[in-house]
């Protein structure tokens, strides 16, 4: 069985797809699958390039077009790897990163989260100014990207990620039910996780009201967790150090 599987889902984006598998496949570590989840595509070059890709260690899988969330829980459930790494169709991973990421998740097993400093690609290039970890602050503005491994059995146990979740929201909603078991969070030194910003990326279709309801669920979705930090919170809003959920700050 694999050590690590690592779980693409595509709508559309054939066109970026072999460059994201081609990234897993430069891994220094190499006891690894990539399950390609056909989330629905209907563009023809997309589905094309689904039916002709040749790529080792690589299976591909199709599901009704029912958004991320889903298609990441469809993919997961038929992984074999102890560890899950989710990456987007149109990004990318550096070469070390799964080596260095097991390192840390074999030797520490209160560690649940592992992520790593990142670039953008696409229309904005450059470093993507992620902060050191709080629990606090994560509360407040997700600082985790998509792309982070975690462990499949912690999935199993939070019933994976949330289907009525959307635009990035997902993630946060995720990374959060993982802390509420109270798993800790590792960010590697160095950029091993390049992201693209595309105009139609996910986050900036949504409205300020939609946006806000999302906020309201989530703090309803995590009470508990909100309520044993509510102090470290009110400090942080106070300080006027809060960035709005899913900003982005490039250098």
């Amino acid at each position: 069985m694999p050590k690590v599987s690592v779980v693409i889902p595509c709508y559309n984006l054939g066109l970026y797809l072999d460059q994201a598998i081609r990234s897993v496949l430069a891994q220094t570590f190499a006891d690894f699958e990539i399950i390609v989840v056909n989330d629905g595509s209907t563009d023809a070059e997309t589905q094309r390039i689904l039916q002709e890709g040749e790529w080792p260690r690589t299976r591909v899988i199709h599901t009704p077009n029912r958004g991320v969330s889903a298609a990441r829980n469809f993919g997961i459930a038929q992984a074999y790897g102890e560890y899950v790494l989710p990456l987007d169709a149109d990004d990318r991973i550096g070469p070390n990163y799964l080596r260095q990421a097991l390192e840390i998740l074999d030797e520490q097993a209160e560690v649940g989260i592992v992520y790593c400093g990142a670039e953008l690609l696409g229309e904005l290039n450059g470093h993507w100014m992620l902060p050191e970890f709080s629990l606090s602050h994560q509360l407040l503005d997700n600082l985790i990207f998509s792309a982070a491994l975690f462990r499949r059995a912690d999935w199993q146990a939070v019933g994976g990620y949330a289907e009525g979740m959307q635009a990035g929201w997902e993630d946060w909603d995720f990374w959060n039910r993982l802390l509420g078991l109270g798993r800790e969070v590792v960010k590697l030194p160095g950029v091993q996780f390049y992201y693209r910003i595309r105009r139609d990326s996910r986050e900036r279709s949504l409205s300020p009201m939609a946006k806000s309801r999302l906020l309201l669920k989530m703090l309803s979705r995590h009470r508990k967790l909100y309520w044993r930090h509510v102090i470290d919170i009110v400090k942080i809003l106070r300080a006027g150090e809060r960035r709005r959920p899913g900003s982005i700050k490039v250098e």
